[in-house]
């Protein structure tokens, strides 16, 4: 493709093979192709595709490479709701029907929201997926966090939840549904998008100039958290002081306070015990049960009057049967599971929290590290952790096994890729745990994203002996947990 190419035409009202919409719109799709792999740009496709957007009544800065959407949308507010579920698959009960013939699907299209529909996530997508090279500054990495924000509400998910970031977004039950915006499933459209999305977001990071970032704090106030830049932090800290470490450590606490705000949430709408019917129910109002009150009482009921007279309130029973557990978390802090440290340190703090929970927490790779009495706290827990290095489980087995007094009312999860130095001596502990009554939950991923690699030898024995690998959103591992710990 060059410059002396012929224009691509606009319009075509003649055509038999295309309408002048269909035409607008490949011009939209060949400039986005253009873009992605080459930054020149193309005189023919530049001018065909200003016409295309004017004539829609869009604002020009969607061609401009330089203007972020959020810009955009501060001037044009109107396009704000346009980008919200703007790539989203199409719920199943909402596809076209597999007997509809091509004609009748033609015939349904709105040949002009296409157009303005490619406008649009041409915007979003070079925004997102061009990322240039060279060193980045604070506010460039600060503008792509926006758009790339921008393009998971578009793909229908809250930004942050596909880059391992929110972890959940708005109050997502466990079951994945209700309760806010669930993110969606993808598997259809892109299946690679999270990972590609984090990968994109950890390169930024790493071209930027951190230490200097953080030494200067209007720099610094720039910084959006996330978990490729969290992780940076952890791997410098040691190499930070004055300014610049104050400066890490609170970007690190504020990217805490989001995950733990979310996991919380999550935590607290989690299934938990049965119902305690031993426990007299409490006599407030949110406790009365409306529906038993009239049944109960319709003997009182008034045809003269129309009025039910109630002798008798009744109540729901509320209170749910706990028994005192003992939570050990084992973490691999090697350099491929940080997401998952991360995430399951704050889950560790939260669930430390709650009554009749005793949690403990160790970290490992080639040592062990026992983090208990830092447990309530995630951000001092984190501080104190030294992500990298080899992995040898054993040597966290060996202070996880003291800690447990009443295997039947202990629970051991193991987060790692269980890509292990000494697998067989390892498993042989795990499975003799197992025996003994402990529940054991052995996890491979954490993640927002729900993504990760682990060992097939693991993962077929830990299948075998009936306790297999817990994968796929954190909101498993949550439910997983509050049903084992009530």
């Amino acid at each position: 493709m060059n410059e002396e190419a012929t224009e691509p035409t606009v319009e075509h009202e003649d055509s038999h093979d295309a309408s002048p919409h269909d035409n607008r719109r490949q011009v939209l799709y060949w400039r986005l192709l253009a873009r992605l792999f080459d930054p020149e740009e193309q005189a023919a496709l530049e001018s065909a595709s200003l016409a295309v957007v004017k004539d829609l009544g869009l604002p020009a800065a969607l061609l401009d490479p330089r203007a972020s959407v959020d810009s955009i949308v501060q001037r044009h507010p109107s396009l704000a709701g346009e980008f919200d579920g703007l790539m989203a698959p199409e719920p199943p009960e909402n596809a076209a029907h597999e007997d509809a013939t091509d004609e009748d699907a033609d015939a349904g299209r709105d040949r002009p929201a296409e157009v303005r529909r490619a406008a649009l996530v041409s915007k979003v997508l070079l925004n997102v997926f061009t990322t240039g090279s060279g060193s980045v500054s604070a506010g460039q990495l600060a503008r792509w966090q926006s758009d790339a924000g921008w393009l998971e509400r578009a793909l229908g998910c809250t930004p942050g939840d596909l880059r391992g970031g929110r972890t959940g977004g708005r109050g997502v039950s466990p079951d994945g549904s209700g309760g806010g915006t669930a993110t969606p499933d993808l598997s259809r459209l892109i299946p690679q998008i999270g990972p590609e999305l984090g990968a994109l977001e950890a390169d930024l990071v790493k071209r930027m100039r951190l230490r200097e970032v953080l030494a200067d704090p209007a720099l610094a106030a720039q910084l959006t958290p996330s978990m490729s830049l969290i992780e940076q932090l952890l791997r410098d800290k040691d190499n930070l002081s004055g300014v610049a470490l104050a400066n890490a450590k609170s970007l690190i606490r504020r990217f805490v306070d989001q995950v733990a705000e979310v996991l919380r949430t999550q935590v607290e709408k989690a299934t938990v015990g049965a119902i305690d019917r031993s426990v007299p129910p409490k006599r407030v109002y949110r406790n009365l049960d409306l529906d038993r009150t009239i049944w109960k009482n319709l003997t009182n009921y008034s045809p003269e009057e129309e009025r039910l007279y109630v002798d008798r309130l009744y109540y729901r029973h509320t209170a749910r049967k706990t028994t005192p557990q003992r939570l050990i978390v084992v973490v691999d802090q090697s350099g491929s599971m940080v997401d998952s440290m991360v995430n399951c340190t704050i889950l560790a703090s939260i669930f430390a929290g709650l009554p009749k929970v005793d949690v403990h927490l160790i970290a490992y790779d080639t040592r062990a590290l026992d983090l208990t009495p830092w447990v309530h706290d995630p951000f001092e827990t984190l501080l104190r952790t030294q992500l990298g290095g080899g992995t040898d489980g054993t040597v966290a087995m060996a202070l996880a096994q003291p800690k447990i007094a009443e295997p039947r009312n202990t629970v051991v999860v193991w987060i790692s890729d269980f890509y292990e130095w000494q697998s067989e001596p390892l498993f042989d502990s795990m499975a003799a745990l197992h025996r003994s009554g402990v529940k054991f939950i052995p996890v491979g991923s954490v993640t927002s994203s729900g993504r990760g690699s682990v060992n097939p030898w693991f993962r077929e024995r830990f299948k075998d002996q009936g306790t297999p690998v817990l994968s796929g959103h954190i909101r498993k591992l949550v439910h997983e947990l509050k049903n084992s710990l009530t």
